[in-house]
């Protein structure tokens, strides 16, 4: 999303993050339901900035919001609460990483089917949406979207089968990639999580009432019990008779998103019954066994490297300081009042605590790298500030691919890894050395075992591998069609 002109960002940091996909949140049976849901999304808000959307369920009628922003600015009035009645509701965070940024493109998306209300929000991405849509759109359907959620809304339509849940089936069967799904019916609420569980979705309960979300720091919010994780191929059915389960689709070995355990999911959240917090120490205990160097301070590069940088400073026994100091308190844009303090843009921000810096060899752990313009202009920062050496270490492997799955990732040619090797990657941030973590050492620090001999997991670790788990129907074609628009301007290569 483009700022508007005569401004500037003031989270150069933030913008060269992946950026999270969605988060979806439902619960069936609270007087509270609407209240639940917002203040649920609120807790998800780190999934997803761009729009949020609600919709509730009272017996009769269905009640949908959907705003471009963020909960807090839109869902906290009782008037807009009560504007949602019911005691059933489910509600979607969203950044946009299929379908433009448009209200249109807002979830839930609803549906009118001859069975009643349907109501759905999605996370993650379907890697044949835009093949089905073009064969659905030549059988007749009218797209009101984008958003490659409503491709499922039209093949629920178009089944042949008779009941919703027959037909819902029919559905997932035709598509491909990542999705965990809640939805809203007149009869009850329904978890979907795709048969590789590539995107996380948690159940849990309220005193009577039962939950759907994407991470445990949303039943946290709301004082909620966490039950456990959706199983992989997994569909659950909740309605005024409890919960039930149901796997419609052929067994295959699961590959939930290393990346949640990475960067996208918050700290204080459970992912595939693993404290995120504790993983992420773990592999900045990974990280310096693998990369150890000789500096006298460990410094985070705020926030989603200081669990990892904890780990590190601990494994190497070195000082842990916060160097860089965040303002939580700028936002998105400053209007710029003239070009000669452009380039004071970083510094609104993040600012240099220089007193722990200066004079010093220092260590950045950071948890990504995607473009490398931010830790450029780290590693600027540091130097202004006096380090004499800068090093870093990244707590994950080379991001040298695009993922597909619900993660707006920059295609492989402007990824820092996809143009350059590790030392290519050490001089153009301009650092005196740089490391990142190895896929095994990744491995080893999300695997606990228990003792019971289970088998290590496997996750989807596309971005780091170029190792896809699905088909990529999608992007095959795209490729296709590049390749034959290039043959048709050179003719003669």
């Amino acid at each position: 999303m483009n700022d508007a002109p005569g401004t500037f960002s003031t989270n150069p940091f933030d913008d060269d993050k992946l950026h999270e996909e969605c988060g979806v949140f439902g619960i069936w049976g609270s007087d509270d339901a609407t209240a639940h849901t917002a203040l649920g999304l609120h807790a998800l808000q780190h999934r997803g900035q761009e729009a949020a959307g609600i919709t509730a369920y009272n017996g009769k009628h269905f009640f949908t919001k959907r705003v471009l922003g963020l909960v807090s600015d839109n869902f906290t009035s009782k008037e807009v609460i009560d504007a949602l009645p019911g005691d059933n509701a489910i509600g979607h965070v969203r950044y946009s990483t299929a379908g433009d940024t448009d209200l249109r493109n807002c979830q839930p998306l609803f549906a009118e089917f001859a069975s009643g209300g349907f109501a759905v929000a999605h996370n993650g991405n379907l890697t044949n949406a835009t093949h089905l849509r073009r064969s659905l759109v030549s059988r007749g359907s009218i797209f009101q979207s984008t958003s490659d959620t409503e491709t499922l809304i039209h093949l629920i339509a178009t089944s042949h089968f008779r009941n919703l849940m027959d037909r819902l089936v029919d559905a997932l069967r035709q598509i491909e990639g990542a999705y965990s799904l809640v939805a809203l019916t007149s009869e009850g609420m329904i978890g979907v999580r795709d048969p590789l569980g590539v995107r996380p979705l948690a159940l849990g309960k309220l005193d009577d009432s039962y939950i759907l979300c994407s991470e445990t720091c949303a039943l946290d919010i709301i004082g909620a019990e966490f039950i456990r994780d959706i199983e992989p191929g997994e569909i659950v059915t909740i309605d005024e008779n409890g919960i039930k389960s149901n796997k419609p689709f052929p067994d295959c070995k699961p590959r939930p998103c290393v990346f949640e355990h990475v960067y996208f999911s918050r700290p204080d959240s459970l992912v595939g019954g693993l404290s995120v917090y504790d993983v992420r120490k773990r592999i900045g205990a990974e990280l310096a066994r693998e990369f150890p160097v000789d500096v006298d301070v460990v410094i985070p590069v705020p926030d989603s490297g200081t669990p990892a940088a904890i780990g590190f400073a601990v494994e190497a026994g070195l000082p842990f300081e916060l160097g860089i100091i965040r303002n939580h308190y700028v936002g998105r844009t400053f209007i710029e009042p003239s070009d000669q303090i452009r380039h004071f843009g970083v510094k609104l921000k993040h600012n240099a605590n220089r007193w722990h810096i200066k004079g010093k060899k220092i260590v950045l752990v950071d948890d990504s790298i995607v473009r490398g313009t931010t830790s450029l202009k780290i590693v600027e920062l540091m130097r202004q500030a006096g380090a004499t050496e800068v090093h870093m270490r990244i707590a994950s492997p080379p991001t040298a691919h695009a993922c597909f799955y619900g993660v707006d990732t920059p295609e492989r040619k402007k990824l820092l890894a996809g143009r350059f090797d590790l030392e290519g990657m050490r001089n153009y941030i301009g650092a005196d050395s740089l490391a990142f973590l190895s896929n095994d050492g990744l491995y080893r620090a999300c695997y606990q075992p228990d003792g019971r001999n289970e088998a290590a997991p496997q996750f989807c670790d596309a971005c780091f591998t170029g190792d896809y788990p699905t088909f990529l129907t999608d992007q095959s074609e795209q490729e296709e069609n590049n390749n034959q628009l290039e043959l048709i301007a050179s003719p003669g290569k």
